[in-house]
């Protein structure tokens, strides 16, 4: 999409400055991303997507960071202004020049991280749904965990599987049997505030070495789901995981919940991009259940 359709002047209106300066980000898997920079010596990221639902993609996002933001425990860039132009929906948020992370400050991120889920509610899932990438994400209000990852998280991605007909039935184990496995390895969980798609793109340190988390999936879950998808792909230090550890210590069938909550978002990754990771999700399926 080129910024001139329509949005660069609402953008200037908007600010009460002028572009004199834009450049296409990577990274944006569902919206264009670019940064901006402007007359008064400012610059800015803006997200936009003429895709049918985006409005509610981008609505999402925005109470995501502000959420996160409002427990004063870790930082999110700052939402400048959101919204539809003629049929580009868009979000404005803070440029935060980042820098390649030393191990300090992968040990503050795991500290920030570890300080978020110490934020409970008495219920998991949110008031509302939200999206983990492109997909709906289900966040029906549940106060029994095991209820909640079972139906909500694997049951959802797994049905959508099936209708996608990237899984198939006899593959897959019912709720009952999933609930089952889960006793076992999940005791005393308390819903924690969790950024939920927490991968290695999705936290920038800023050239002063401040942590700072984009592109939320939030939802009160077991803070274990994080960790989980931080071990997924990669790329975070080990003294990410000393620091958060020291915060949270590692309890009894720690491995075993990291790859069941691992099962969510390979099967988030198989909706979405197809039958390269059905050998992952089979084999988490066929260890456990």
């Amino acid at each position: 999409m080129h910024l001139i359709e329509g949005l660069q002047r609402h953008i200037e209106d908007l600010l009460n400055t002028s572009i004199v300066g834009s450049r296409s980000l990577s990274g944006g898997d569902t919206a264009s991303v670019y940064k901006l920079d402007f007359a008064d010596k400012t610059s800015s990221i803006l997200k936009c997507s003429r895709n049918i639902g985006s409005v509610d993609m981008f609505e999402a996002e925005v109470s995501g960071l502000q959420l996160i933001a409002s427990t004063n425990t870790i930082a999110t860039p700052s939402i400048l202004n959101y919204g539809t132009h003629n049929d580009i929906s868009f979000i404005l948020m803070e440029y935060v020049k980042g820098k390649s992370p030393s191990k300090e400050d992968y040990k503050k991120l795991g500290y920030q991280i570890a300080q978020l889920h110490e934020h409970t509610s008495d219920n998991f899932g949110l008031d509302d749904d939200n999206f983990i990438g492109s997909l709906e994400q289900k966040n029906n209000l549940i106060d029994n965990w095991i209820d909640f990852y079972s139906e909500q998280r694997l049951g959802f991605q797994i049905k959508m599987a099936i209708k996608k007909g990237l899984l198939i039935n006899s593959e897959i184990p019912s709720i009952d049997d999933i609930k089952t496995c889960l006793q076992s390895y999940c005791k005393k969980v308390k819903p924690s505030l969790i950024h939920g798609d927490l991968w290695n793109g999705n936290f920038i340190v800023s050239e002063d070495g401040r942590p700072y988390l984009i592109d939320p999936s939030v939802s009160y879950s077991h803070s274990e789901m994080d960790i989980a998808m931080s071990r997924l792909f990669g790329g975070f230090d080990s003294s990410f995981y000393q620091a958060y550890h020291n915060e949270k210590p590692i309890t009894e069938y720690y491995e075993e919940r990291i790859e069941i909550y691992q099962l969510y978002y390979l099967l988030v990754h198989l909706n979405i991009f197809g039958t390269s990771y059905y050998g992952s999700v089979k084999r988490i399926l066929n260890n456990h259940f």
